[in-house]
Parts: C-alpha cells; structure tokens; sequence
C-alpha cells in the first residue's frame, strides 16, 4: 500500500521557519522524483519544489527561490522542505507528490499557517 505522510506544519510567525517531512512507503522511493505543492484557501493547488531521483537537482517556484529548500534522503525514504523567512501569503496546506512515468502519488498534505 502506497502511503506518503506529511508533518511537520504548524503556526509560525512571519520570518520564522518550518521543516516539512513527508515519509514515504510502498513503493520503490529512489527511483521517483519528488515535489512539493501547496494550495491556500480559495485557490488553486501550485508546484513550490521538486527534486531529481538522486537529490542532484532542484527546482523552485519563483515565490520561494532563495527561502525554501528541498531535499530528501533516500535511505529513510523520505524528502523535506525546508522554509524560512517564511511570509503571510506562504499559508497553505502542503503537499507532498512522487512521479514515475503514468505513477503519480500524493499525500493528505500539512497545514502551514504563518501569522501573527
């Protein structure tokens, strides 16, 4: 059974930073590239990282170049997403996504919320 758990999320006050993780099982975690996505109320899901199967390569969405990074371990089947400075309009429910060819999973996502 494929699974991806996000965590991680909480309330931060604006500067402040967050650590996603989202842990992975049922399939084979290495050979998947990994995103990131978030969506915020009342708007559509959008891209915010990916990651290449090694860890060799990173894109980012323009909104968080320079204040998120991703990464992953493929030992623990895992990839994180590290945030900081994090902004008002970051708030979002998180999501993490791993992409095979046609093979395309999801998790339930994580809340952020970045507020004072």
């Amino acid at each position: 059974q494929v699974q991806l758990v996000e965590s991680g999320g909480g309330l931060v006050q604006p500067g402040g930073s967050l650590r996603l993780s989202c842990t992975t099982s049922g399939f084979t975690f290495n050979i998947y590239t990994m995103s990131w996505y978030r969506q915020a109320p009342g708007k559509e899901r959008e891209f915010v990282a990916h990651i290449t199967t090694s860890g060799g390569n990173t894109i980012y969405a323009d909104s968080v170049k320079g204040r998120f990074t991703i990464s992953r371990d493929n030992a623990k089947n895992t990839v994180y997403l590290q945030m900081n400075s994090l902004k008002p309009e970051d708030t979002a429910v998180y999501y993490c996504n791993a992409v095979r060819g046609l093979s395309d999973f999801w998790g339930q996502g994580t809340q952020v919320i970045v507020s004072s």
